[in-house]
């Protein structure tokens, strides 16, 4: 029967990717062609009805069976048009996501240059400030002094120079990593179809030889969702954790498949669920009537799952840090579709009890953007950390600048002493050095002599003779 090839021939729903939208719309057009085929044959079956009204009544059923045929296209065709509306929600929503984050890529890129800049020009503003300071002292001091004092600029500026240099290793640091991200995250977009695609065909190889066991199938569920854990460029142990214990109200220990962590101590549980037998029957059904069947069965299997994460009380965990929602994870992307296109009510329903319906493709969506928030968050804290290091390289520099200033204190200090100490020993009547040289001119055995230079500045001229 055509009924039965049209829904062999379903596309998946969730698909967000402009490739699968271009596949829909080839397919609209076939069903348009089948329905034009149906409609030339409906008007060749009525003719025939009234020029042939004396038939046995097996033409009238073969009449009705065809406008029920026609009535049925026509109602997926209708169908069609919904899913391919959702499709391009999606897809633009998608493609928000990605602008959004390339903007706030740009940003953060701009903010990191301008503090560079800003760091470059309190470098040359301190350091003419530092050539000046040492020039004046080196103007006021011996040889012997200016070799002290560069032994103690150099002292003083290591330290200041390796935080500099720390400081701008850090910022170019973060720039290329932001660089290498956004890098990353177009390459990542480019590669989601194909991956969940992958997925998809993976999972239905392996429907027939998990049926029938439930351990299997929940183990090959979590697998599964490992794997797309693995591919959404979050860490193990970091950003999600495996098989976590937490104890409800109640004191009873639960054990989710997955805990995955957001900022601000938050998190969002992931919980999988495979219904394989039911969808198997689905799979093999052939006549409209066992389909039906299978599509109830199947889509009853589905709302057990639901209803049984919801006795589950997970929102309830942790008040203060509870999730709003807990994602109940789908592996086989055409059971996650089938279960939809029957009955679409699950999904609200669903969401009134606080979960979200996901497949592989929606689940990686979603954990793509989670890993962009993550990395959002670490650009954020690096910021921070460079902003309290030019805190602290401020904090020393006004140190240092004190320093600096005690310094040159303690310099004009020791000038105006050794000033005086200079007076008394060579200016005045009776300084030392003419009473020394009075000893010495009258007797006294000395092994050496005051400098003549001293003694010509010396302004006390009597000397013994």
């Amino acid at each position: 029967m055509r009924t039965l090839s049209i829904r062999e021939n379903r596309p998946l729903i969730g698909v967000s990717n402009p490739q699968t939208c271009f596949q829909t719309s080839n397919f609209q057009m076939e069903i348009l062609f089948v329905i034009l085929s149906a409609l030339s044959f409906i008007l060749l079956v009525i003719l025939l009805i009234r020029s042939q009204t004396n038939k046995t009544p097996e033409v009238d059923l073969n009449a009705y069976v065809s406008v029920d045929l026609l009535k049925r296209e026509q109602a997926y065709v209708a169908e069609l048009k919904s899913n391919n509306e959702k499709l391009s929600a999606e897809l633009m929503e998608l493609n928000r996501m990605i602008s959004a984050e390339k903007q706030a890529k740009v940003d953060l890129e701009r903010r990191l240059e301008e503090h560079a800049a800003e760091v470059e020009k309190l470098q040359e503003k301190f350091q003419k400030e530092f050539e000046l300071a040492a020039n004046r002292i080196l103007d006021k001091n011996t040889e012997n002094f200016q070799k002290r004092s560069s032994e103690q600029m150099k002292t003083i500026l290591s330290p200041l120079q390796e935080k500099i240099v720390s400081f701008e290793k850090k910022v170019v640091e973060t720039h290329e990593k932001g660089v290498s991200e956004r890098a990353a995250l177009k390459a990542v977009v480019e590669q989601l179809s194909l991956q969940n695609k992958n997925l998809s065909e993976e999972a239905q190889n392996l429907t027939k030889a998990l049926k029938g066991d439930v351990k299997k199938q929940g183990n090959w569920g979590e697998v599964i969702l490992e794997r797309i854990l693995e591919s959404s460029g979050l860490r193990k142990g970091f950003e999600y954790t495996t098989q976590e214990s937490f104890r409800n109200d109640e004191g009873r220990l639960v054990q989710p498949d997955v805990v995955i962590h957001l900022p601000d101590e938050k998190y969002v549980i992931v919980d999988s669920k495979v219904s394989l037998v039911a969808y198997e029957k689905l799979a093999g059904a052939e006549e409209a009537e066992d389909i039906e069947k299978a599509l109830k069965e199947h889509s009853l299997s589905v709302r057990a799952h639901v209803k049984g994460l919801s006795d589950k009380a997970y929102q309830k965990l942790h008040k203060e840090k509870s999730p709003d929602f807990v994602l109940l994870f789908i592996p086989i992307e055409g059971a996650f579709n089938a279960a939809l296109q029957f009955d679409n009510a699950i999904y609200e329903d669903a969401l009134d009890k606080n979960i979200i319906i996901v497949s592989p493709t929606t689940l990686l969506a979603t954990l793509r953007t989670i890993a962009s928030i993550w990395k959002q968050e670490y650009q954020n804290q690096n910021i921070r950390k460079i902003a309290d290091e030019g805190a602290k390289l401020y904090d020393k520099l006004v140190g240092f600048v004190e320093d600096m200033q005690k310094l040159g204190k303690q310099m004009d200090t020791t000038q105006r002493t050794y000033e005086g100490a200079m007076k008394k020993l060579s200016e005045g009547s009776g300084n030392l050095l003419r009473r020394g040289e009075n000893m010495k001119k009258l007797g006294l055995q000395t092994t050496k002599s005051i400098d003549k230079e001293l003694l010509d500045n010396d302004s006390d001229n009597e000397l013994i003779e």
